[in-house]
């Protein structure tokens, strides 16, 4: 480990770009993952039955196929059937729409958490079934599902290296760290630094996670 500053210091450049694709990625599919999953929520507690089906198909579908074989699916799969993608789209969505399918399951926890009540009282005064969720129940549903969301997102941190490694070779912070080793045979010094730089995405993430939700708490 004598090789350790030396590493960094040599590498620089490389780890700082590798970091932010990174963070590009986590980014893009976080927002695709808010947006689906709420979407998919939605459809999980609508008294409609058939569309309460397509989100449990969903969320089951998704939750239970491997994070990498929706990598294959969306990089190599795709292409194959005449619907390349880029790396950083092919990656977004295998990571985004893997994570909305949880997403889903925590917003309908906190919806449930709701005084139902809350949702006849609405609904007796003119609102319609959609204007009572969107303005009054999952305002307070995502106020209660703070602390679930934000540990999916230190996941998806972590989550990304197995999308970005697979066949989509997305050149994030691990990818960086596999072509120092190659080049230098530091096995040990390079990927210590590839560790180091998802620690400094995962524990700012904790950090904010936590005084939202304090913050949320105090307000209850």
């Amino acid at each position: 480990m004598d090789r350790v500053i030396p590493i960094i210091i040599n590498n620089l450049d490389e780890y700082a770009s590798g970091l932010l694709v990174t963070l590009r990625l986590v980014g893009i599919s976080f927002g695709v993952a808010m947006v689906v999953g709420t979407l998919v929520a939605s459809l999980r507690i609508t008294p409609a039955r058939p569309l309460n089906w397509i989100g449990a198909f969903y969320v089951e579908t998704f939750r239970n196929v491997p994070l990498l074989v929706l990598a294959i699916i969306f990089s190599a799969g795709l292409s194959r059937a005449g619907l390349p993608l880029g790396k950083m789209s092919a990656a977004s969505a295998a990571l985004g729409l893997y994570t909305a399918s949880y997403i889903a399951e925590s917003i309908r926890s906190g919806v449930s958490a709701v005084s139902k009540g809350q949702i006849e009282a609405s609904l007796s005064l003119g609102f319609t079934y959609g204007q009572t969720m969107r303005q009054v129940i999952l305002p307070q549903a995502f106020r209660t599902v703070i602390p679930p969301i934000g540990n999916l997102i230190i996941a998806m941190i972590k989550n990304s290296a197995i999308v970005a490694g697979s066949l989509i070779a997305l050149d994030d912070i691990l990818k960086v760290a596999r072509v120092v080793n190659s080049r230098t045979f530091a096995t040990n010094e390079a990927f210590f630094w590839a560790g180091i730089g998802y620690l400094l995405l995962t524990i700012p993430a904790t950090i904010i996670v936590r005084r939202l939700e304090k913050r949320f708490a105090i307000r209850r």
